[in-house]
């Protein structure tokens, strides 16, 4: 009964909390971050696999939440970006499907506004997702440049400025880490991924699912008090980098996500949220993993992307650096 209250009074404390409001807490976000950094494969950069760095990318990943309220104008723009708003049918909100989503954030808009509504009210978290991941590949291949011309004994009258804008380039490269890695995290909390965000809503409900406030408790106390880091990394799944688009991936992430509402609710019910309920630990735990997985998973993929890259202008290819064909000077220092 006294875990049973303790959900119910972190419930009602919540209760007047926009969903926007509401993501992974410090510690499921800071989990996600520093498994994933964990789990990196020998090809990722050094600088990237230290113990440290798993610190930085952990503490980063909760950035997003922490710089909210800002004001009203970079709010309403950026909170959106936290989850996507998928009914029963596997529409948002009655416009595009999850599983077919349009390419640009331009193209969703504009279903959305077909269907009556916009990705302001529907959440837009796949673009949010994939436009990091990009950025990502983007900095990694600046940092390909930036460190074969720090190498490249040809270069060395500018190997001052190579090594000053490398290192730019990786606290970049942190920032960027830090944003993708909690909107993958809330990509994989199924509370983001669904219109019944909140409680199940005022939504066809025939097995009497709860309609109160339970996101912010689920992912913030009871989290904290029942996730093992040490369980949920364990649960890490080998590495799944493909060579396709990321916008693929990512559909397919948030996709398995969705599947997960469901049974969400169906152990809430059957009270697996009172803390102490091994069966809540093992779903959170089970969801946190597949975020980590997830975001190593994406991190693998831009590495890989960026060796295909152009950087500077006027642009250079990443393997005509890397070959030492082409000193990049002037084009990243930009002499226009």
């Amino acid at each position: 009964m006294v875990r049973r209250l303790v959900f119910i009074a972190a419930a009602l404390a919540l209760a007047g909390a926009p969903a926007s409001a509401l993501a992974w807490g410090n510690v499921g976000h800071r989990m996600i971050g520093q498994a994933a950094a964990r789990a990196l494969p020998t090809e990722i950069p050094a600088f990237l696999r230290t113990p440290q760095a798993a610190t930085d990318v952990g503490e980063l990943s909760r950035e997003p939440d922490r710089t909210k309220d800002s004001g009203k104008l970079r709010d309403s723009d950026r909170d959106p970006a936290h989850y996507v708003d998928v009914e029963d049918d596997g529409r948002i909100l009655g416009g595009p499907r999850l599983s077919a989503l349009p390419t640009t954030r331009a193209e969703y808009e504009a279903e959305l506004r077909a269907a009556g509504t916009d990705g302001w009210k529907a959440g837009y978290l796949p673009y949010a997702i994939v436009d990091r991941q990009q950025q990502l590949a983007k900095d990694f291949a600046y940092w390909r440049v930036l460190s074969a011309a720090e190498r490249n004994p040809r270069w060395s009258r500018h190997r001052a400025w190579f090594a000053q804008d490398r290192r730019r380039r990786e606290a970049l490269i942190f920032d960027t880490l830090g944003e993708l890695s909690h909107f993958v995290g809330d990509g994989a909390q199924p509370l983001h991924v669904t219109a019944h965000y909140n409680g199940w809503g005022d939504y066809p409900n025939p097995r009497g699912f709860s309609t109160a406030k339970i996101h912010g408790p689920f992912e913030g106390a009871f989290v904290r008090a029942s996730a093992s880091p040490a369980r949920m990394a364990a649960q890490v799944s080998p590495l799944n980098a493909p060579a396709g688009p990321v916008e693929a991936y990512v559909e397919v992430f948030l996709l398995a996500t969705s599947r997960q509402v469901e049974p969400f609710y169906e152990l809430e019910k059957a009270g697996g949220f009172h803390l102490g309920d091994p069966r809540g630990a093992t779903f959170a735990e089970a969801r946190l993993a597949a975020g980590a997985s997830a975001l190593r998973d994406l991190i693998v993929m831009a590495w890989r992307d960026s060796a295909g890259q152009k950087v500077g202008w006027s642009p250079v290819r990443v393997s005509d650096v890397l070959a030492g064909r082409i000193d990049p000077y002037d084009s990243l220092y930009g002499v226009d």
